[in-house]
């Protein structure tokens, strides 16, 4: 497998990405810099690699994507922003390209796939690029990882249509940050930080992703 890339996949490619990013509001430099460290074209299959650098969800299978480039810098940012993030945990590994921007920027990423042929490439694309801070477990995502936690952030990657108090509680309760879609038809990328046994919620802006299922998918 190419990691560098070629054509629409090489490091010119993802500079234009960087620069479109930055256009867009992203000026994280370590956020930035994920996108020149991390080959997104091999966390989807070979035949959309030339897809991976647009501005644009491309499926994955089963009915899952991976989020734009942008959504991917931007819910990265929110984690960052947190008051503390050194153990972040992810609800919906999918092709593992947010696990491998996260595990650039973090200490430990402790994340959650439901669909096991999913969880099974993306567990191969990080032991290509060599990332070891990142851990994957397969399960309903609704549950979280409690055995793992508490945890400085938790985000999901698909929409669930109300809060699931569950990671809530697995959230470290000074300052613990749900970052996640949130809604059925018109859905926002909301942020929910918790202080204490308060909640504080604020909406950050419309997005799109897929609903948030419970259970599991071995085939």
């Amino acid at each position: 497998m190419n990691l560098q890339g070629i054509g629409m996949t090489s490091e010119r490619t993802r500079q234009r990405v960087i620069e479109r990013l930055f256009e867009k509001g992203i000026r994280d430099p370590r956020v930035l810099g994920c996108f020149a460290k991390v080959p997104r074209h091999i966390f989807v299959d070979e035949a959309l690699g030339h897809k991976a650098y647009e501005d644009t969800a491309v499926p994955i299978g089963y009915g899952q994507t991976l989020s734009q480039p942008y959504i991917v810098a931007r819910m990265t940012e929110l984690v960052l922003g947190a008051r503390h993030h050194e153990r972040v945990l992810e609800i919906g590994t999918g092709s593992g390209f947010q696990t491998a921007v996260l595990a650039q920027v973090v200490d430990e990423v402790f994340s959650v796939e439901r669909i096991k042929p999913l969880q099974q490439k993306a567990r191969e694309r990080l032991r290509l690029l060599k990332i070891y801070n990142a851990r994957l477990k397969m399960d309903d995502g609704f549950l979280g990882w409690p055995s793992q936690g508490p945890y400085d952030v938790i985000l999901t990657t698909a929409a669930p249509e109300e809060v699931p108090n569950e990671l809530i509680d697995q959230l470290v309760p000074d300052g613990g940050r749900l970052i996640l879609p949130l809604g059925t038809e018109e859905q926002y990328l909301t942020v929910i930080e918790r202080d204490g046994d308060d909640l504080h919620t604020r909406r950050v802006e419309p997005v799109r992703f897929v609903p948030m299922l419970k259970g599991v998918q071995n085939t």
